[in-house]
């Protein structure tokens, strides 16, 4: 009986294969990798810092706006009732501006202007300015030989501001210009 040849060294599958291609890879310096992953966890904690401080301002702004709009639905819930007191003292100032309703109805009625005042409400001005949309609404148009198309002839309900945002609009009666003949 014949003995087995050994296997050859270099079997017929990688003989076409030159043999640098077989080596395996020489390692990679661990020191590069350490550094190269220490900057990458640098980075992300950079990163990770910056959105932190981001959040941080975006919630303090956050708190200021809510804190500075807060009684907003309050105070707008309010101005109906200032509307109706407005008539109140409209019908007791033509009955006599010397009565002690009159003068009782303008003392509360400084104390509700100083309030809203003091919570940084303030009146929109309507007569006599040109329409603005942003702060009046048009209830009707009339036209007017003294003032010019597109002012405002006359102030139907008071608008008001909260701060630098509307409450509610001025309610408005804008000159269309001179009557057409």
């Amino acid at each position: 009986m014949s003995e087995p040849t050994p296997p050859s060294t270099a079997s017929p599958d990688h003989a076409a294969i030159p043999s640098d291609v077989l080596e395996p890879e020489a390692a990679p310096d661990p020191l590069n990798q350490a550094l190269l992953e220490a900057a990458q966890w640098k980075d992300a904690a950079h990163r990770a810092a910056a959105e932190l401080d981001n959040y941080r301002k975006r919630t303090a702004r956050e708190i200021s706006e809510t804190v500075k709009y807060a009684n907003a639905n309050l105070l707008e819930s309010l101005l109906p009732v200032l509307d109706n007191f407005d008539y109140g003292m409209a019908a007791a100032k033509a009955e006599s501006e010397g009565s002690n309703l009159y003068i009782g109805l303008s003392m509360v009625l400084r104390q509700v202007q100083d309030f809203l005042k003091d919570n940084g409400v303030e009146e929109i001005s309507a007569v006599g300015v040109p329409f603005d949309p942003n702060t009046h609404e048009a209830v009707s148009q009339q036209a007017s030989e003294a003032v010019a198309e597109g002012v405002v002839l006359a102030q139907t309900r008071k608008g008001y501001k909260l701060r630098d945002r509307l409450l509610r609009p001025a309610s408005v009666i804008v000159s269309s210009g001179p009557a057409q003949a």
